[in-house]
């Protein structure tokens, strides 16, 4: 467009050399025009070169200044895109970042973390407490249009990643498209935040213990689970529909866990009112260890424990 205008006035100056004065050696040749074409849309001009009839005067004021406005305007146009709109977002991310305590950054924002995010967002999580990593930029776009906070770049940068304040984070779910990029994220969150909860999904097994490794604290393998899932469903036909519905805030019922409570305190597993115990991460002074289901009846809860529970799905409340 700047080249297009420039031709123009440079065409316009050429046709009307007769009316331009070169106070140096009086002769207007072509590098002229172009040397004051140049000059005369960019700034007000030097004097070397002047119009001296009332046409080249004219051509001047009323042709060239409006196409000198309208490509200072594009100049200052580009710098806002580039200076002043950088200010803008960098006072948006300051303000952003003073408001980022106990949320949760997804490093990628494929499917399942879309999925995910909604998840939370039905659990009661904030949405402004949800931070989106991705490469993709229609990815991040849609983050911000359902409500999160998307940021574009590589989330193994340690960079992006203390712009979205993984230090303060509840928890950091990494789910890019690949084993060993997660586990370089793994690694960078962990260097960043050393208590950061990391949540990890791993599709090949051998990478699984890799991933523990590098500081994952859960690491979750959706296509081993999904593989459960389709190898039960040949023989059973209610099984799996019942393991989604558990699995998802808009089913019968939901899995709960929580610290054990001064009324638990003394029972069994089976004596605990409201729902039904299907596990325990007993704390003991031999160390912890998991409470299976099958002694339900003999394991007595103390102070610590915690309990995984199935309950109830709470009443949806209908609108008025």
């Amino acid at each position: 467009m700047i080249a297009i205008l420039i031709g123009t006035v440079i065409a316009v100056f050429w046709f009307d050399r007769d009316g331009l004065k070169d106070q140096i050696d009086g002769h207007i040749s072509f590098t002229d025009i172009l040397y004051f074409a140049t000059v005369t849309v960019t700034t007000v001009g030097y004097g070397d070169i002047v119009p001296v009839t009332d046409t080249a005067r004219m051509i001047d004021a009323f042709a060239v200044t409006p196409i000198r406005i309208f490509i200072w305007f594009i100049f200052l146009g580009t710098a806002y895109e580039f200076v002043i709109q950088k200010i803008v977002e960098d006072f948006r991310m300051n303000r952003l970042q003073e408001s980022l305590r106990g949320h949760v950054v997804l490093c990628g924002f494929g499917h399942s973390a879309q999925i995910a995010a909604q998840e939370m967002i039905a659990k009661g999580h904030p949405g402004e407490k949800v931070v989106a990593i991705d490469l993709l930029e229609d990815r991040v776009r849609a983050a911000a249009e359902g409500g999160f906070v998307g940021l574009l770049g590589d989330a193994t940068s340690e960079e992006l990643l203390g712009k979205a304040c993984v230090g303060n984070a509840k928890a950091v779910i990494v789910n890019t498209r690949r084993d060993d990029t997660n586990i370089l994220v793994i690694l960078t969150v962990r260097h960043l935040s050393p208590k950061t909860k990391i949540v990890a999904s791993i599709r090949d097994d051998e990478n699984i213990k890799l991933a523990r490794l590098s500081g994952a604290d859960l690491v979750v393998t959706p296509t081993r689970i999904g593989g459960y899932l389709l190898a039960d469903a040949v023989e059973t036909r209610h099984a799996t529909p019942f393991l989604c519905d558990l699995m998802s805030t808009g089913g019968q019922m939901v899995m709960d866990e929580r610290v054990a409570e001064p009324d638990d305190i003394g029972k069994t597993m089976a004596d605990i009112k409201g729902g039904v115990v299907v596990h325990v991460h007993a704390i003991g002074p031999d160390g912890d260890r998991e409470v299976p289901f099958a002694e339900r009846d003999s394991y007595v809860i103390r102070p610590g424990d915690r309990l995984l529970m199935i309950l109830p799905a709470p009443p949806k409340v209908r609108p008025t």
